[in-house]
């Protein structure tokens, strides 16, 4: 039976959503997981993965489940985060299969259903020389070749061809009396036409870039 991850292996500081529980796969209690990206190499990186239980409903009411709604079937009470230890994974498609130890039937794997999958963010592969994690791009300043402070990254957008980093410049003080100033927002490509360069260690990216484009 899966147990709590205890103090020394507890839910790591640098933890990176990369996924999450779709359901069982096959009768044994294996999982078929849904990558959050089109490389999941993250996912196999690590033969430890810790689960969160998954996000409520956008307005659902966290609580006991009313008396009148009997269930069918209640999964059993799962004491988050839970740590597994993964025994052998593999792409299938567009998701992915695994198997853990201590999760052998169907059921304790579907009462896993929809759970967050994280693993540290020190246990990604080492990327190629100029390809980045979006996750150590959030956060990061952006001034362009003129020294103008452009914004910070606030997320990015997957077109398809390319990524595109969503900068979010500053909200300027509001007059007095008047409501707060909603903070604009550019959308920069990221491809070497306009990045010039990121400086992880400095927490800036340097882009040919104007603020009224």
């Amino acid at each position: 039976m899966l147990a709590a991850a205890g103090e020394e292996t507890a839910f790591p500081a640098d933890a990176v959503e990369v996924g999450r529980v779709l359901g069982a796969w096959g009768v044994k209690g294996g999982l078929r997981i849904k990558p959050f990206s089109a490389d999941p190499q993250a996912l196999f990186s690590t033969k430890r993965w810790y689960l969160q239980p998954p996000l409520p409903p956008a307005g659902a009411t966290v609580g006991p489940r009313p008396a009148s709604r009997p269930a069918a079937k209640v999964a059993p009470q799962l004491a988050w985060p839970l740590l597994l230890h993964v025994v052998q994974a593999r792409e299938q498609g567009e998701h992915i299969v695994a198997t853990a130890r201590d999760l052998d039937d169907r059921d304790a794997a579907e009462a896993l259903s929809g759970a967050r999958i994280f693993i540290p963010r020190a246990s990604f592969p080492t990327p190629a020389e100029d390809e980045f994690y979006w996750v150590d791009l959030i956060g990061l300043g952006v001034r362009n070749r003129e020294g103008t402070a452009l914004g910070t990254v606030i997320g990015l957008m997957d077109t398809g061809p390319t990524c595109v980093l969503r900068v979010q410049a500053p909200a300027p003080p509001p007059a007095e009396g008047d409501p707060p100033v909603e903070a604009e927002e550019c959308l920069i490509p990221f491809v070497s036409a306009y990045v010039d360069r990121v400086d992880l260690p400095g927490r800036c990216i340097l882009v040919d870039w104007q603020s009224d484009y």
